[in-house]
């Protein structure tokens, strides 16, 4: 292991000894989920060697406080309380204890020390399982964009800052994260209904239409439920637009090729 990686100096890092307290419990809750379950890049072999480790870092704690907001046992109090604990030891601010969902804000919180890479990348993401603690329904598109703000666009300010990538980047990054965020909550929209009670859908766009809750319940796609889902991906169109300008922007030559590929997927999509 490289001894200068987020991980190993995190693994070097005194602790108190283990123990359940209020906060956080007995059992750790990664759902023990992969790379390819996300739409930013881990690993990537385009990433350059050097950095991977922090991406890495980053991914491990963003799965983490996820599995945290999406587990079906925590009251959203108890959610809250962890995702503020794990915010807590990402900024430094507490000790972590000896285990492993914990110390991934350790680690996140070293790879900050060591790049400089602003922390709010990882508490921004906070924000937004926050709001899924005790947020279940959207009622607009800006809503649901500001929603964005928080759960995708640090995802993408991250690799960019990690790599110094200027400011100019950060508009058409946005554009990015929240097209594919999007894009996920279609394509999840009947599993977060039913698993998590979440709906991203903007409920007036629902009523609108003609459609309802329940549609997303039948075998097939209603003609209410189909034009809400074209809105939202006319939406996603013009976001694109947007995001198109990245790749031109990047100044990195492996980090431009990642951006250029990620472009291309949300077209695709």
């Amino acid at each position: 292991m490289d001894e200068t990686t987020p991980v190993a100096v995190a693994a070097r890092a005194p602790g108190p000894s283990f123990r359940s307290d209020a906060v956080w419990g007995t059992e750790d809750l990664s759902s023990g989920k992969g790379a390819g379950d996300e739409n930013f890049p881990v690993g990537s072999i385009l990433i350059s060697r050097r950095l991977r480790p922090h991406v890495k870092a980053y991914y491990d704690f963003a799965r983490v406080i996820d599995d945290i907001v999406d587990n079906a046992v925590l009251t959203p109090e108890a959610k809250i309380a962890r995702l503020d604990a794990m915010g807590e030891v990402v900024r430094g601010e507490r000790p972590p204890i000896p285990r492993r969902d914990v110390m991934t804000a350790h680690a996140l919180h070293e790879t900050f020390r060591i790049t400089g890479v602003p922390v709010e990348t990882a508490t921004d993401l906070i924000v937004a399982f926050r709001r899924d603690a005790v947020v279940g329904r959207y009622q607009s598109w800006d809503a649901l964009l500001d929603y964005c703000r928080y759960s995708a666009n640090p995802v993408g300010r991250f690799l960019l800052m990690l790599h110094g990538e200027p400011v100019a980047t950060f508009g058409p990054s946005d554009a990015l994260c929240s097209s594919l965020q999007v894009l996920n909550h279609l394509q999840d929209c009947v599993k977060d209904l039913h698993e998590l009670d979440r709906c991203y859908l903007p409920l007036p766009w629902l009523e609108r239409a003609g459609a309802s809750l329940a549609d997303l319940d039948g075998a097939r796609e209603t003609p209410g439920l189909r034009r809400v889902f074209d809105a939202l991906l006319d939406e996603v169109d013009r976001l694109n637009l947007e995001a198109a300008r990245l790749p031109a922007l990047v100044r990195d030559r492996r980090m431009r090729l990642e951006a250029a590929v990620i472009v291309g997927l949300a077209h695709r999509l």
